[in-house]
């Protein structure tokens, strides 16, 4: 017997289910210090909602590998079974620390796809590249320097390079990318964590304030951003980035032959996918968790490739 279509209508609301359950319940460690305990209780409340959703999923992006994640590691296994086949990508909570120490746009994100239609990417750096739409193709590449990039959107905007705005992870070792992007008069959004939020300012320029993403950071959440960009439309490219043999092993075992490839937005997510995320502290994106009188409130954006449909969603829960 053959497993059923993916049927990214009927699964969106359940997908929904699960972002608005991670944040719910990381809602109440927001501020108490402890990274773990936020992440773990998302985790739980993730896995636990995946498992009533009908899919016969496969965790392609997750916490880690099986021996450092008890759950939710890359391979498990999770829903009912009785579904069609599908991938899942996902960040239980994006922003632990934000999340720890009551900062802005800690997220829980998830995506999900036909089997087979995510790039398996191994925990490593992944050199990122993102703008919003409306471009031609390529207007911005990684073989571009930093300050070619902004120069490019610039002119493809048909604005001066003072009116760009980068979002760039606050990190030592973009500190010659950031000055570089300084020097041609551009703005920079520094972010603490958090680079999925990141990209996804990009599709939104003209509420975020946002033109551009580059940097890098971890290419399994450059997976989830290449998801959110492919239902918000933009353009990203990435590069996996290797520091020693371990690596590189890491990757070879995830099925990646062609280290110095570029990927770009189509390549790291090939076929239509869902995504949802649910805002967990306040952000540029979404709403974080609000405590009223009875009951929890959470904003959630739910989205579809295949329509380019975007919605808003506010969820009341009492409790």
């Amino acid at each position: 017997m053959t497993k059923p279509d993916f049927n990214d209508r009927m699964l969106s609301l359940g997908l929904a289910r699960v972002s608005e359950a991670a944040a719910l319940a990381s809602a109440k460690l927001i501020g108490r210090g402890d990274e773990k305990a936020a992440d773990q209780a998302a985790v739980n409340a993730m896995r636990e909602q995946l498992n009533k959703l009908d899919i016969a999923g496969v965790v392609v992006i997750g916490e880690g590998e099986r021996d450092e994640a008890p759950m939710l590691f890359i391979g498990e296994e999770v829903g009912s079974g009785n579904g069609p086949g599908v991938d899942i990508a996902l960040d239980p909570l994006e922003g632990t620390t934000l999340t720890a120490k009551d900062m802005p746009n800690a997220l829980t994100v998830i995506a999900m796809g036909p089997r087979g239609s995510m790039l398996h990417a191994p925990d490593v750096y992944m050199d990122k590249l993102a703008i919003g739409p409306g471009f031609k193709e390529g207007v911005v590449t990684l073989a571009m320097s930093p300050a070619e990039r902004v120069s490019a959107l610039a002119a493809a905007k048909g604005c001066s390079t003072e009116d760009i705005t980068v979002c760039v992870l606050d990190r030592p070792r973009h500190a010659d990318t950031i000055a570089e992007i300084r020097s041609t008069g551009a703005a920079i959004r520094l972010i603490t964590d958090g680079d999925v939020a990141g990209v996804m300012h990009c599709a939104e320029a003209a509420t975020t304030g946002i033109d551009m993403y580059m940097g890098s950071g971890g290419a399994p959440e450059g997976v989830l951003a290449a998801a959110a960009l492919k239902c918000m439309g933009g353009q990203m490219f990435g590069k996996l980035l290797f520091r020693n043999d371990d690596e590189r092993a890491r990757a070879s075992k995830a099925g990646i032959t062609n280290f110095d490839r570029v990927y770009t937005r189509d390549d790291m997510v090939t076929s239509d996918v869902i995504f949802a995320a649910t805002g967990v502290t306040d952000g540029s994106l979404l709403a974080g968790i609000k405590r009223e009188p009875g009951f929890l409130t959470a904003e959630t954006i739910l989205m579809r490739s295949k329509t380019g449909s975007v919605r808003r969603m506010t969820y009341r829960n009492p409790v």
